[in-house]
């Protein structure tokens, strides 16, 4: 079974400060991602922007939330950025900022 990784410490400290109850969905999502099943909470694939193999955890409302991660390898499933999403489509720094954090992964997993 895979485990969940954050890939900094700056991506744990988003992810800890998202609501309570969003962490603990979100949590329950990537449990479930580590084990080879789809997420319980809406999703949306970041192949495009992001890259290969990310994915973006939903959650709507006022404010939304999101939560990047990346579950293509064997060894673990990658968690690159948590956010608040308070704007109407994409949001650019977020995905600018788990777009370098994709690429910080690959370098760490071939070295």
């Amino acid at each position: 079974m895979k485990e969940y990784r954050f890939i900094s410490k700056q991506a744990l400290k988003e992810f800890k400060g998202l609501p309570d109850h969003t962490q603990r969905r979100f949590a329950l999502d990537l449990h479930a991602v580590c084990q080879g099943k789809e997420p319980f909470s809406k999703f949306k694939y970041l192949t495009e922007s992001v890259g290969i193999g990310a994915i973006e955890l939903i959650e709507n409302g006022r404010p939304a939330y999101r939560t990047i991660y990346v579950a293509k390898f064997e060894e673990a499933v990658y968690i690159l950025h948590s956010f608040t999403k308070t704007t109407n489509g994409v949001d650019r720094r977020a995905m600018d900022t788990a777009k370098k954090r994709y690429k910080a992964m690959l370098s760490e997993i071939n070295k």
